[in-house]
């Protein structure tokens, strides 16, 4: 249950953010919803708490399953990546804003 909770809240938080007009906030908001995914995958993977898969002594049955814990960090690094870019490219284009057109010295009368 709090699992649950814990998917609930990031995903409200990385909507809420993702709907802000700060592109920062809606790249970290984008974060949020990708931490929340990682919760899902892992939630759906683990059908019960298991033990190690690496140790001789569990059963074959009893170990876990390594692959959707490979897929979250797959896709942590994938989205630190991507954090990374857009923040970038967020960083670059800051002043591209444009609340009047720079004089080009045209006019548009006929």
């Amino acid at each position: 249950m709090i699992l649950i909770g814990t998917i609930f809240v990031l995903t409200t938080g990385g909507v809420y953010l993702l709907l802000q007009r700060s592109m920062v906030r809606a790249i970290f908001g984008i974060g949020l919803i990708s931490h929340a995914a990682n919760f899902v995958l892992l939630t759906a993977g683990v059908p019960g708490w298991r033990e190690e898969p690496l140790t001789d002594i569990t059963a074959t049955a009893a170990a876990a399953d390594p692959l959707p814990q490979a897929f979250v960090l797959t896709a942590i690094v994938i989205t630190l990546a991507a954090t990374i870019l857009m923040l970038a490219l967020a960083s670059i284009g800051h002043n591209d804003d444009m609340f009047r057109h720079p004089e080009t010295g045209e006019s548009h009368e006929a």
